[in-house]
């Protein structure tokens, strides 16, 4: 089997790792969740090797000169998030697919680099309001951090039309079977 990409990209809050962790309870014979690598410090529960690779800055620089990332950004200044080769490498010797819950920059720069390999879906906040209200709602956040997620989400939206499919997330059951039946269109 030729292993493909199921890219899910959004602004924060927008609801894309509940769609993928949904995605995998309901597929995991065909799928495997990409764990990204990041600089920034684990959150709440999050756990290194499961939820994130939380390496240091230096470490992280130095994969990036060993060309170890098959994309990485600077997300937020200072914060660095990637996809190490390693990674995907290792679901595809599984006989899975990858499934990302990744940035818009990181999930246009797969799509391009993986083509029809890749299926890259935008979830769509139903508005900027409603994202904020779910942003605050987490508690997890100070109020610079989340106005500095709701600028990058207003920035993020204008990406939309570079994806191949939208999935505006107002009901979570709909989103739910509408990426069902994406994902099983993609995989066929």
């Amino acid at each position: 089997m030729e292993g493909k990409l199921i890219i899910f990209s959004a602004p924060s809050g927008s609801g894309k790792t509940t769609i993928v962790r949904h995605l995998l309870s309901r597929f995991p014979e065909k799928l495997a969740f990409s764990i990204s690598a990041t600089t920034r410090a684990p959150r709440g529960n999050e756990m290194d090797g499961q939820d994130y690779y939380f390496i240091s800055k230096e470490e992280f620089l130095h994969r990036v000169a060993q060309e170890q990332f098959i994309e990485f950004e600077e997300v937020y200044t200072g914060t660095f998030y990637g996809t190490l080769r390693s990674e995907v490498e290792r679901i595809w010797a599984q006989g899975k697919h990858v499934i990302f819950d990744i940035d818009v920059i990181g999930g246009l720069r797969l799509k391009r680099k993986f083509g029809d390999r890749a299926l890259a879906i935008f979830v769509n906040p139903p508005s900027i309001e409603v994202l904020e209200k779910r942003l605050r709602g987490r508690g997890t956040d100070s109020e610079e951090k989340l106005q500095e997620r709701i600028v990058k989400a207003r920035k993020e939206l204008n990406y939309v039309p570079e994806f191949d499919k939208v999935l505006t997330n107002d009901k979570l059951a709909d989103a739910f079977r509408e990426a069902e039946s994406l994902l099983n269109d993609f995989l066929g």
